[in-house]
């Protein structure tokens, strides 16, 4: 699994394409709520408030104009069919809040600038009153605290909740179709081991994706071609160098007994060097290609670890308790040649089985961590880690890490509890 140290938020595509979709949604929320503001809300409301205005003042002038027998049939002509309560005797109201709504403040100085002088708004009895000094009367009108303008803050809620809903809902549905090829494309890209029979990218979409799709099935089958026949070769250049190898240990048995005993030492320690070369490559070739097959992950290091004349202690912690798909001879080929290389150069050698993570931990002098990655290049030695009396082809770790990539496994190199070496293989 790819991994992004140091790096902060989103990761996938798919999150920070809606993220700065959702940021952008938000700045034209806020930019058409303020224009809004401005442009429309500000206007009527004042509009609003003006007219209010103008009908309470002609209201208290239409009342004090009125003969007194007439007022009683006005005031409920008013209350029926303008919601408006003339109230001739004033009654102790708390002032408004202006806080609560910039309407009654605007109303306010509407009322102030018809009447010439201040006029107070009270609120009580569920209605909104206005004092309003005409002729000598100091007249009460109230009407429904509901008249009290438009609420800003409900528009922008509705504003932002449907414009920025509709403008997700869009951009999920482009972005999902654009990037839901591409997180295809990466997820296969990492799955992809040089198989032959891989899963070919569907090639659909846009063009630019067509394309990519086509490539990317082109580069896998061309690479997957490559590593078979690299492989194929492989086995059998070690395979047919068998045949001269035996016949050069036959010439060296017939050889008189004249002939240095040296020299022909010698020569057997190459031929034995060459057959363990021919040997390993052999393994690497055989492992890459096996099937998978459902097996038990605890018998089976157990099973691996009964090879070994000194027994090696075998701890398991979460075992899975069902079968697991692996390929049980690249595994044997893995775990042996690790346990081999850790008894050469190390000690105390035990393994762990944590889940579906095997560990082989000993207690030598350990690998720094600047080497972790280099030991599983073929060939490369590390001169501190290795005796002067190991031998070995080299080649032992970098066959471990190319059937863990050919599997699809996970190898890592840390440090163990006692001070040596932890390899772990992750399943």
């Amino acid at each position: 699994m790819a991994r992004f140290p140091g790096r902060l938020g989103p990761v996938s595509l798919l999150a920070r394409t809606n993220l700065t979709l959702a940021i952008s949604s938000l700045v034209i929320v806020a930019i058409s709520i303020a224009a809004l503001q401005v442009f429309v809300v500000d206007p009527v409301q004042e509009q609003s408030a003006d007219d209010e205005a103008a009908l309470l003042v002609l209201t208290a002038q239409t009342w004090v104009e009125l003969p007194p027998e007439a007022r009683p049939y006005f005031e409920l002509e008013l209350a029926e069919n303008h919601d408006l309560i003339v109230n001739s005797s004033p009654q102790e109201y708390p002032p408004v809040q202006y806080a609560a709504s910039p309407f009654l403040s605007i109303l306010t100085e509407k009322l102030t600038e018809r009447v010439g002088s201040p006029v107070a708004i009270l609120e009580g009895d569920d209605l909104v009153w206005v004092s309003l000094p005409m002729a000598g009367y100091e007249l009460q009108i109230g009407f429904s605290a509901t008249r009290r303008g438009i609420e800003p803050l409900y528009v922008a809620l509705i504003i932002a909740g449907l414009g920025a809903g509709v403008v997700f809902v869009t951009s999920l549905f482009i972005v999902l179709r654009v990037t839901r090829p591409l997180v295809e494309a990466a997820e296969r890209a990492e799955t992809f081991r040089g198989a032959e029979n891989f899963d070919p990218l569907p090639e659909r979409g846009p063009k630019e994706l067509v394309v990519l799709a086509q490539n990317f099935n082109t580069m896998a089958r061309e690479i997957a071609a490559l590593l078979s026949n690299r492989t194929t070769l492989l086995a059998g250049i070690s395979h047919d160098l068998r045949t001269p190898m035996t016949r050069m240990r036959l010439a060296l048995e017939l050889l008189p007994d004249t002939v240095d005993a040296s020299l022909i030492e010698r020569f057997e320690r190459n031929l034995e060097s060459m057959d363990e070369l021919i040997t390993d490559a052999l393994k690497f070739a055989r492992g890459t290609h096996e099937v998978a097959q459902s097996i038990e992950l605890q018998p089976f290091v157990a099973d691996v670890l009964s090879s070994y004349d000194l027994q090696i202690p075998l701890e398991s912690r979460q075992c899975p308790n069902h079968p697991v798909k692996i390929a049980p001879g690249a595994l044997r080929r893995v775990l042996t040649n690790l346990v081999t290389n850790a008894q050469q150069h190390g000690a105390n050698v035990r393994v762990r089985l944590d889940g579906r993570e095997i560990h082989v931990v000993d207690s030598g002098p350990g690998i720094p961590p600047e080497y972790r990655e280099e030991v599983f290049q073929p060939f490369f030695r590390m001169d501190r880690s290795r005796s002067a009396a190991t031998g070995g082809s080299g080649l032992g770790l970098a066959i471990v890490h190319q059937l863990c990539q050919a599997h699809g496994w996970r190898v890592e190199i840390g440090e163990g509890p006692d001070g040596g070496t932890d390899v772990c293989v992750a399943i």
